[in-house]
């Protein structure tokens, strides 16, 4: 354990956002080379890691996957290891996934496997929702074939060790969307001779979000919820009436046809309200998740884990909001995402005063040590 914390504060203490986890990477690295992994692939994805453990012999090939990026949010807590680059800081726990993975790369190193293939991968830019896509595309991952993908994330407001489980989605489908209204400027004392996006982007600010909804009365068969983020309209100008406009949208489902039919109505509402006015418009979407859709046979293996090691196991009543890009291994083969309680007080996930609790790391270890066990010797 001391290794793991001691990994856990320098990961904290030097956080990296996502595309730029470099120093993160090497530090892996250097914390698992020692191990002597059959095989250590750096700069996956751009800089994710992946510790291969060979047992020579037919068996499942299984994947664990923890993600390292941090957050652009300034920490406020004054611990001992906390944040040492300004506006940058580990607020979603992705220090404590890592060393709990890697705790579980300690085990192997021990504890060889006498059957099958184990990939642990330290996979970077979750947060974006571009370091599982990056992966998956990545030249030296097209050799491996997991039929089984495991990710763990904390979660406050459980009970500490909590185990929690869902089988279908797990978490929300999620996309950003940026609209852009083109017209023409004029003099702030003749608007008639301009071409103000003022009405349309006002309109939209009224109606998009009036697609959000939850079941077929709304045209979808689940939840799908649209939250406008940002909304600019021309510049501090008194002269000049505005010409271009940014409104900025995510846009949220637990089913992937519902994000497509909300997607289609708000891009739909968009060209008619633009059109109308006579203005030019752009639409694009950035930082894309597919819904993470749990395997029943994945979530069995790990709540049969947690009833052996004699943790809490509760069942998930509905998704989570949030969204994340492990719904990339998800779609390929059958995948579990769970959550382990971080404490019902705990400061939220994204709070500038959050920090991954310490008492969880050993939990998450024998969870993993559990499940490959099973797969490895059994």
């Amino acid at each position: 354990m001391d290794d793991l914390l001691n990994l856990r504060h320098e990961l904290h203490r030097n956080p990296e956002l996502s595309g730029k986890e470099k120093q993160t990477a090497k530090r892996l690295i250097r914390f698992l080379k020692p191990l002597k992994p059959d095989s250590l692939i750096g700069n996956l994805g751009g800089y994710g890691v992946l510790a291969v453990f060979e047992s020579g012999r037919p068996g499942p090939e299984v994947l664990f996957r923890a993600d390292t990026d941090a957050l652009p949010i300034e920490e406020i807590s004054k611990s001992e290891y906390c944040s040492q680059k300004p506006g940058v800081s580990h607020k979603c726990g992705h220090d404590g996934h890592s060393a709990i993975l890697a705790g579980l790369a300690q085990h192997i190193s021990a504890n060889r496997p006498a059957k099958g293939r184990f990939l642990l991968l330290f996979q970077p830019a979750e947060e974006t929702g571009l370091g599982a896509v990056s992966v998956l595309a990545d030249p030296a991952f097209a050799g491996f074939n997991p039929e089984y993908c495991f990710a763990l994330h904390n979660l406050p407001g459980y009970d500490q060790k909590t185990v929690v489980v869902r089988n279908g989605t797990f978490a929300a489908a999620s996309r950003g969307m940026v609209i852009r209204l083109k017209g023409r400027t004029s003099h702030a004392s003749e608007p008639e001779k301009g071409q103000s996006p003022t009405t349309t982007l006002a309109t939209l600010m009224t109606n998009l979000p009036r697609l959000s909804g939850n079941g077929p009365e709304f045209g979808y068969s689940d939840f799908a919820l649209l939250t406008l983020i940002y909304g600019n309209l021309g510049t501090p100008a008194f002269g000049t009436t505005p010409g271009e406009a940014v409104l900025m949208a995510t846009l949220r489902a637990y089913l992937d046809k519902d994000m497509e039919s909300l997607t289609g109505r708000a891009v739909e509402m968009v060209e008619k309200l633009a059109g109308e006015s006579q203005l030019n418009f752009e639409i694009g979407f950035t930082e894309e998740f597919p819904a993470t859709m749990n395997h029943a046979d994945a979530v069995n293996f790990v709540k049969e884990a947690a009833s052996g090691l004699q943790l809490k196991v509760i069942k998930a009543g509905l998704p989570f909001r949030w969204s994340e890009d492990f719904a990339h291994f998800a779609l390929r083969t059958k995948a579990a995402l769970f959550g382990i309680g971080a404490g019902v007080s705990h400061h939220p996930l994204h709070d500038p005063d959050y920090d991954f609790p310490d008492g969880i790391i050993p939990t998450g270890v024998s969870l993993w040590i559990s499940i490959y066990s099973k797969f490895a010797f059994i």
